[in-house]
């Protein structure tokens, strides 16, 4: 299976868990209706933005983790790998408003849907304050939805609560990585050990090992097989983050659904500008710590940043890093015993995610 294949693969399986998605706030709505409208409306936002876009990724790592571990029902394990996108919703959703950011997947974020609402039925409460209370609670909302899917799967219960507690393990390795960031943000600077720190985190531990591990613990995997997803999955992971920070700045604007350079409009620390910074001339590092978290850096602003990224050779040493990460994490996946339409669809993901484009 090719890059190619596992790319379509992935789209396949997103299609799939859109439809029971579609099902399941359908029915959550039902519920909600006995709560209040105020509810009801916060399960349909919730919905909205998780249809809106993603990849399903974590999903797709679910159910792979599940049938390289040996799993046999598909039904089942399509209904649990759900739960990785709701948790990732509520991680999102908080993320968000921490990030300040107004759209996510092309549709506006939580926090700024309610900030609206507030500016045009509440006029005598702060918009932005009333945005962010209702976001928080609506995160935790899909947060508990997230467990509730894993606690009432239809595997036996003691594989259930070691998915349980495997769940909540990863949401405290990326909140830990989550607060890493903000430090690093509001300090404004990080070395690139710290910055790889993050990124095993909130991204190789989250999106990669976590979901794989969550699947294999419901086929009742051993520890031989979770250790040959965690060889796979943090190189793999933390090369994908370091490719996503190239495309945030080098990746065209439309696909990615946000604006680019916004890593650098933030303060976010990236390898790519923590490499600028460590190769650049006293004039370069000057301007780059001046634009860090500058919110008002215009379009000519991200094109100068773009070139003295090339210039400082920080564009070339992180494509190359992310490569020999993924081929690291291939490498580990090809060399194992897992069953091969597993192994054929994580070595394509490896290939799908060195050479996209957004």
């Amino acid at each position: 299976m090719k890059g190619m294949d596992a790319k379509k693969e992935l789209q396949n399986y997103k299609n799939i868990v859109d439809r029971k998605l579609a099902e399941y706030f359908a029915k959550r709505i039902k519920e909600a209706k006995e709560i209040d409208s105020l509810a009801v409306q916060a399960v349909k936002n919730i919905r909205d933005l998780m249809l809106a876009g993603g990849k399903r990724l974590r999903a797709a790592f679910m159910y792979w983790g599940y049938k390289a571990a040996g799993g046999k029902d598909d039904d089942k394990i399509i209904e649990a790998s759900m739960s990785i996108e709701l948790t990732n919703i509520f991680l999102l959703i908080h993320d968000d408003i921490i990030d300040r950011d107004d759209f996510r997947h092309g549709v506006k974020t939580m926090h700024k849907r309610y900030e609206e609402i507030a500016r045009i039925f509440y006029k005598k409460t702060d918009p932005v304050h009333f945005g962010d209370s209702m976001a928080l609670v609506i995160g935790d909302m899909a947060a508990a939805a997230g467990n509730e899917i894993i606690f009432n799967s239809r595997f036996p219960p003691e594989l259930i609560l070691k998915a349980l507690d495997k769940l909540q393990d990863i949401v405290s390795v990326t909140v830990g990585g989550e607060l890493m960031d903000v430090v690093f943000e509001a300090r404004r600077k990080a070395t690139e050990k710290e910055i790889l720190k993050v990124h095993e985190n909130k991204t190789a531990k989250y999106t990669v090992e976590g979901p794989l591990h969550l699947g294999a613990l419901l086929a009742g995997a051993n520890k031989k097989i979770l250790d040959v997803f965690s060889a796979y999955a943090i190189p793999v992971g933390i090369g994908f983050q370091i490719q996503d920070d190239i495309l945030g700045v080098f990746g065209n604007e439309k696909k990615l659904g946000k604006p680019v350079g916004s890593d650098l409009r933030k303060g976010v620390q990236t390898l790519l500008i923590t490499k600028a910074l460590e190769n650049a001339n006293r004039q370069q590092r000057k301007w780059i710590q001046d634009m860090m978290g500058n919110p008002n850096a215009g379009d000519r602003d991200i094109e100068k940043f773009k070139k003295i990224v090339i210039s400082t050779g920080s564009l070339a040493y992180s494509k190359d890093f992310s490569q020999k990460l993924i081929r690291q994490g291939k490498d580990a996946i090809e060399k194992s015993d897992i069953p091969k339409n597993a192994k054929d669809f994580l070595a394509g993901i490896a290939d799908y995610l060195m050479n996209r484009e957004v």
